[in-house]
């Protein structure tokens, strides 16, 4: 019988999620080429985008076209996207430096976390089966959970910057002001609050998870 055979590389260039990824940044370039221009524009793009991210995931496992490459491409267009509008709301906020240190806490935990995986062997960095941390297995094993916090990280960082009004504005009180402003507006602020902050703590366990594997590494090999 005769053996699969193995796809072309530009097959796998042209595969359906690595074509929505493609597409995914093309929107991004707009995107961020009008922020300042056209906000409404702006996070119309971005959360398309964003939205994008969970549909080159269907289509990877519906077709089998799932690839290294695909999960790269996928997890750097995710990095650099999020990365580029914690600068523009540094840019906005005081104090700036807390989106500045959001933005290295994400770069840094997702780093972490794909180098350690291959160097472990593993296939995917959402392979946290081993993990001693009950959150971490839960936001990468539970679908609706790492989605809900995905989607409360990016909303909550769309609405700020739909929010800013100039370069001096303070955090915490725009915070406070909108939620004060509705009951509305105070559930919406808490049940993204409440994601985006469960997304974060995911993010230190990670880096410290892949941190341990990493120092793990080093010891075995020198035994």
């Amino acid at each position: 019988m005769a053996g699969k055979s193995r796809p072309k590389p530009l097959n796998v260039y042209l595969y359906i999620p690595n074509i929505i990824g493609y597409l995914r940044i093309l929107m991004n370039c707009v995107a961020f080429a009008v922020c300042f221009v056209d906000k409404k524009l702006f996070s119309l793009l971005y959360f398309v985008s964003f939205v994008c991210d969970a549909l080159d995931g269907w289509f990877a496992r519906k077709f089998n076209q799932a690839s290294t490459f695909g999960a790269v491409l996928d997890m750097v267009t995710d990095r650099v996207s999020t990365a580029c509008l914690l600068v523009i709301l540094s840019q906005v906020y005081r104090p700036g430096l807390v989106f500045l240190s959001l933005l290295a806490l994400d770069i840094s935990s997702h780093w972490l976390q794909m180098y350690s995986t291959f160097l472990v062997g593993k296939t995917s960095h959402k392979d946290v089966k081993d993990s001693s941390s009950w959150l971490f297995r839960l936001y990468y094993g539970n679908r609706m959970f790492m989605g809900y916090c995905c989607v409360s990280c990016e909303v909550l960082y769309i609405t700020l910057f739909l929010l800013a009004r100039n370069e001096t504005d303070s955090l915490i009180d725009v915070l406070v002001n909108t939620a004060m402003t509705s009951w509305i507006y105070l559930v919406y602020l808490a049940l993204f609050l409440f994601g985006w902050a469960i997304k974060q703590f995911v993010n230190i366990i990670q880096m410290k998870t892949a941190a341990d594997a990493c120092v793990l590494y080093d010891v075995n090999k020198k035994q």
